[in-house]
């Protein structure tokens, strides 16, 4: 399935009915009396952020959603049908701007989250409504609202707990098919993910952690070189990085550059990365002679001022408490975003 997660569209609400002049015809009744209905209401078009879909794909370049007219008011006091409503399914995590101006209108950040995107017109008055006792056979009636048209522009950040980081071939696609139920592409060329991914980890019947996947980042990626730059926006709303490093036929000097290179790239894409938590990973574990991971596990760990971890995205070996280390570090994150509402919440005068 094609990744998209840039989109433009255009919705149109529906036109709200007319209202309607007209006069009862009742027997015995000389002057029968104004009976002209409202007009219904036009039909909303409305925003769902549904768990379900993973893609703007379905949305496409450019597209316009219409939502139904509502219908003219009748005789005999009969109010037009309302409008059908239009959903637009989009992707949690869906930021929506206006076209032209790039004004933020509303980031579908909840599952479920519904908003009125583009109200219905209302539904104009029927001449019934025009009467007083002093104006007893009006033929005063009121149109239907305008529909509202918009032009919008779409672009999906997707929502994870953890985001992975690291070169071309780091084993991330590895590491994410053995914590999750994910199938990432993996081969043994660059480039493999070429859309970013999202697993979902289970650490017992009551810890679960989102991990999205993005395809690698190369050294100037925030210039346009390779594919990192076009995804690194969904690594924005991620608590923690975990970086895996690849130190297969590399010394510390080298696994140093590696080093460099990602945190580098994260820097010039958005200073807000620096201070972001990171786990720092050395992967492929298994290819590594026993005797010598420890040692420079360590003095790598010694060179960046980070704890260092080592991991086999192979056999499994180490992931379980790299899994509990960042469980710790989103839930450390999850308490110090929601400190400061506490600390708000309780200053606030109790009610009397």
């Amino acid at each position: 399935m094609r990744f998209i997660d840039e989109a433009l569209l255009t919705v149109k609400s529906g036109r709200g009915g007319d209202g309607c002049v007209s006069f009862r015809r009742e027997k015995y009744v000389p002057r029968g009396g104004p009976d002209g209905g409202d007009g219904g209401r036009g039909g909303h078009v409305i925003l769902h952020a549904d768990p379900q879909v993973n893609t703007l794909l379905d949305i496409g370049r450019s597209r316009t959603f219409r939502a139904q007219s509502g219908e003219p008011g009748r005789g005999k006091n009969c109010t037009g049908r309302t409008g059908e409503d239009r959903f637009i399914r989009l992707p949690i995590g869906t930021i929506v701007r206006h076209r032209d101006s790039g004004e933020l209108v509303i980031d579908l950040d909840t599952p479920g989250m519904e908003v009125v995107i583009a109200a219905g017109g209302r539904g104009g008055r029927g001449n019934t409504s025009y009467t007083t006792s002093t104006h007893q056979a009006p033929r005063e009636w009121e149109p239907g609202g305008d529909s509202v048209v918009l032009e919008l522009a779409l672009e999906l950040k997707l929502v994870a707990d953890v985001g992975l980081l690291g070169l071309p071939n780091a084993g991330k696609s590895t590491f994410l098919s053995r914590v999750s139920a994910a199938h990432p592409r993996i081969a043994d060329y660059p480039f493999t993910t070429l859309a970013p991914q999202l697993g979902i980890v289970e650490l017992d019947a009551e810890r679960r952690i989102v991990v999205a996947d993005i395809p690698g980042i190369i050294e100037g990626a925030h210039e346009g070189v390779g594919l990192g730059l076009d995804f690194l926006r969904h690594l924005e709303r991620t608590r923690v990085l975990l970086h895996l490093l690849d130190p297969f036929e590399r010394d510390l000097e080298g696994l140093l550059h590696d080093h460099r290179v990602i945190r580098g790239e994260l820097s010039q894409y958005s200073a807000e990365f620096a201070t972001r938590p990171k786990l720092t990973v050395l992967n492929k574990g298994d290819l590594i002679p026993k005797e010598d991971r420890e040692a420079l596990r360590r003095d790598l760990a010694a060179a960046i001022g980070e704890p260092v971890a080592w991991i086999s995205g192979v056999t499994g070996k180490g992931i379980p408490l790299v899994l509990e280390r960042l469980w710790d570090q989103i839930r450390s994150t999850e308490a110090a975003e929601s400190a400061p509402n506490s600390a708000d919440r309780g200053s606030e005068p109790h009610a009397s």
